[in-house]
């Protein structure tokens, strides 16, 4: 059987996470029980259920202001605390009660599936995969974009522009980050900062972008390029360093959040001295926990009963339209269609979405490839 040791806990990812913003915890508690106490009726059930949450003397509760939702609400205006926030209650708690609406609590979007790294906890180290006659190789549209964001505004307030692929690579991804500019609270991108230019430090600072994430698990060569294969510590340093530079110069007021974060992969890993190389550049520095998404089809199968909380959580969509419910099945056995013939709602609460979450309900996990092989929960 299983153990718990075992299970990926996709919710709680983080194995370390450190903020230099020294948010006050409590101070934004505050601030949300405020605003739905005047305001709890206007947000139905979801506003009762925060404000019950956060005023409990129960630690067993659905709803909590950890760390990095605290880091977050420290940069929401107070006009916009109950709309954040009640997209935040349905990406966190929807998935543990295995409530479903219209639309899903959190987007990927991949504008790009090629990347210029092989590191080797990634997907990209499969030959099938980075093989351009196979298919799987590609860049997002700005039509399919901006489909994908016209469908989702006022719907979806939680997205990353990341999957497969590094999106820097996209050539109109610029154009897309503008795009973007005043229509959600929580737009995040994830890069590993390589192909950062000063044209695109300007169109992440005066878009949507609400965190950037630097992808970097270490602080010194060779580790890093020993893990994020065919990369350069140095020019990753630079281009980090050119951001801080504009966003200094010539956005003083960006409300951005900046990360760095890393996969947990080895034990010659540290905190520390990533703190020490990183702290004075970034927001954040996290390392989240290593699953072996490079591999899954050649794993054996296991015993995971548990249900894939991401089947609630989150949606996929691939450079070409190609929707996915998640992202450790990156050659899309599981897809349930495509943006380019339904919409993001028709997808979500489809048939053949509803099929697979059945089966996982039902403990069926073992029926389905690659979930069986997949100890994601």
């Amino acid at each position: 059987m299983q153990t718990a040791s075992n299970l990926y806990v996709k919710h709680h990812s983080f194995k370390d996470f450190f903020s230099s913003l020294n948010t006050d915890i409590e101070l934004q508690r505050r601030r949300v029980v405020h605003y739905f106490q005047n305001n709890s009726q206007a947000y139905g059930a979801i506003g009762l259920a925060v404000l019950n949450d956060l005023t409990s003397s129960s630690s067993d509760v659905d709803y909590k202001i950890t760390p990095h939702i605290a880091d977050e609400l420290s940069k929401i205006d107070d006009q916009h605390i109950g709309r954040y926030t009640v997209n935040r209650y349905r990406y966190d708690v929807y998935p543990k009660k295995k409530i479903l609406d219209a639309y899903p609590p959190y987007l990927q979007i991949e504008p790009s599936s090629v990347c210029n790294y092989r590191c080797v906890f990634c997907y990209q180290t499969d030959a099938q995969f980075t093989t351009k006659a196979n298919g799987y190789m590609g860049s997002m549209s700005f039509d399919v974009f901006k489909e994908i964001i016209d469908q989702a505004e006022g719907h979806i307030e939680f997205f990353s522009l990341a999957s497969r692929g590094e999106p820097l690579l996209c050539k109109d991804i610029d154009k897309m980050l503008v795009y973007c500019s005043g229509k959600f609270l929580g737009l995040k991108i994830n890069t590993n900062a390589s192909m950062l230019n000063e044209q695109h430090c300007h169109a992440i600072l005066s878009g949507g972008v609400n965190t950037l994430v630097f992808s970097a698990d270490a602080a010194k060569e060779p580790l890093y390029s020993q893990l994020r294969v065919k990369g350069n510590l140095d020019k990753v340093l630079s281009n980090v360093r050119l951001f801080q530079e504009i966003r200094r110069k010539h956005y003083p007021a960006s409300k951005i959040i900046t990360r760095v974060s890393g996969v947990k992969y080895g034990s010659d890993q540290d905190m520390n001295s990533m703190i020490s190389l990183w702290g004075e550049l970034v927001d954040q520095i996290s390392f989240v926990a290593y699953n072996p998404w490079e591999n899954v089809y050649l794993a054996p199968v296991n015993e995971t009963k548990i249900s894939c909380s991401d089947l609630w959580r989150r949606m996929f969509i691939w450079f070409d339209g190609l929707t996915n419910p998640c992202d450790t099945d990156f050659k899309s056995t599981l897809s349930i269609g495509n943006l380019k013939t339904h919409s993001i709602s028709q997808l979500w609460r489809s048939q053949q979405y509803e099929n697979l979450r059945q089966a996982h309900l039902e403990k069926r996990r073992g029926s389905l490839n690659p979930c069986q092989r997949c100890s994601v929960v």
